[in-house]
């Protein structure tokens, strides 16, 4: 997504002349604003645009939890955004379990809530390929992509299976143009980059510029009547699935090793702690090892460590509950993958990853903008824990 205007402009938070001021004032930093724009989103765009590619391909879907907390409006946000917005903006909020004034930062952001008349809010597309009022990248070949999916403008049975483009509010259409069908879209989009567990990471996804996320988290504070702790709510308001079938993240062959994997994610939202055991927090290898303790097993400490106790598992042939290792090396650290994290089906895995890399949270293991896998094991299948296990039942 790119928002049409760099951060160092920054709107008044009066409607009346708002877009005259930001037209006037793109008039004379344009040869400025080209430069840095190019510099700066343009490498982004491609990335995110590969990121959902791959997150379509895994068929990640987030379903709202029907008792969702939603902000109540400011009077500030009644007065100051378009009235069908703000209807849709709640609507949208509450039918996927994200809070409506998040939504509504990235469209102020993204087009002064499509009353921006700047190139490509209301037609055709600006000069990276972004289209609508939460500028969706609706182009292929541009430098924004096209995540929307096919024409910015198409019939429903036209639709592409990839892309985030949808009929909102079933006239027939998915149009970009149209906030009933974007707005939805962008939830989606926010939903698939993570934001159950780190809602600024998603709206990182939306646009790779940590100023970005700046502006709409403070938008989005002043929509909000109130205090109101968008994280805590997302990650309580959603409920996370891997397919669109319904099946739940993390369905286990067995009950054992569901208990494994249902420990684990219990833990998404806590830091990464370096030499983190719990239970506050945890790094890769302490997120494994406590979740196999809580079944009574133990298994090695440290991820090179894991990685030997094995027993090695083919590639396409994991499944949830297996350790999924990467090629990632340290200085001082022992020979071996020095990273890892535990496969919850689908190509995904629940991870600890680093201390700038958000909390720990459900990603894909296999992604190009990762480093290369190593291997994959099966603790369960260890002599030593089949031995741990059956002195727990000889016991029982």
């Amino acid at each position: 997504m790119t928002p049409l205007f760099p951060r160092f402009i920054t709107p008044n938070r009066s409607d009346e002349g708002a877009a005259g001021l930001w037209v006037g004032a793109v008039a004379v930093i344009g040869v400025t604003l080209t430069i840095m724009l190019a510099m700066f989103v343009i490498p982004v765009i491609s990335n995110s645009t590969q990121q959902v590619g791959s997150m379509l391909a895994n068929g990640l879907v987030c379903a709202p939890n029907a008792d969702a907390e939603q902000p109540e409006a400011s009077g500030y946000a009644m007065d100051s955004i378009p009235e069908n917005y703000l209807e849709i903006y709640r609507e949208v909020g509450e039918d996927r379990g994200v809070p409506w004034n998040v939504l509504a930062g990235v469209g102020q952001v993204e087009s002064h809530h499509g009353r921006w008349e700047g190139p490509g809010i209301t037609e055709g597309h600006n000069d990276w390929g972004a289209a609508g009022p939460m500028q969706f990248g609706a182009l292929d070949g541009s430098a924004a992509g096209n995540s929307w999916g096919g024409e910015p403008i198409q019939a429903v049975e036209d639709r592409p299976e990839t892309g985030y483009g949808l009929d909102g509010n079933g006239d027939g259409i998915v149009n970009v143009y149209d906030p009933a069908d974007a707005i939805p879209a962008a939830a989606d989009y926010l939903l698939a980059h993570g934001l159950a567990d780190d809602v600024r990471q998603a709206i990182y996804g939306y646009n790779h510029a940590w100023w970005y996320v700046d502006d709409v988290m403070e938008w989005a504070g002043e929509y909000s009547d109130g205090e109101f702790n968008t994280t805590d709510s997302v990650r309580t308001a959603v409920l996370c699935e891997l397919d669109a079938q319904g099946a739940p993240i993390g369905r286990a062959p067995d009950e054992l090793t569901q208990a494994v994997i249902d420990w684990a994610l219990d833990q998404r939202g806590k830091p990464y702690i370096w030499g983190g055991t719990g239970p506050n927090g945890y790094d890769c290898s302490g997120l494994t090892m406590k979740a196999y303790e809580s079944i009574g097993v133990t298994i090695p400490r440290v991820s090179q460590d894991q990685w030997a106790f094995g027993p090695e598992i083919p590639q396409g042939e994991e499944q949830p509950g297996d350790l999924v290792f990467f090629d990632v090396t340290r200085a001082g650290e022992p020979p071996g993958p020095g990273h890892m994290a535990m496969v919850i089906g689908d190509g995904l895995m629940v991870e600890a990853w680093c201390t700038n890399c958000g909390p720990i949270a459900v990603r894909e293991y296999d992604n190009p903008n990762r480093a290369d896998i190593v291997g994959f094991t099966r603790p369960l299948e260890h002599p030593d824990v089949k031995a741990q296990l059956e002195a727990q039942d000889n016991r029982g």
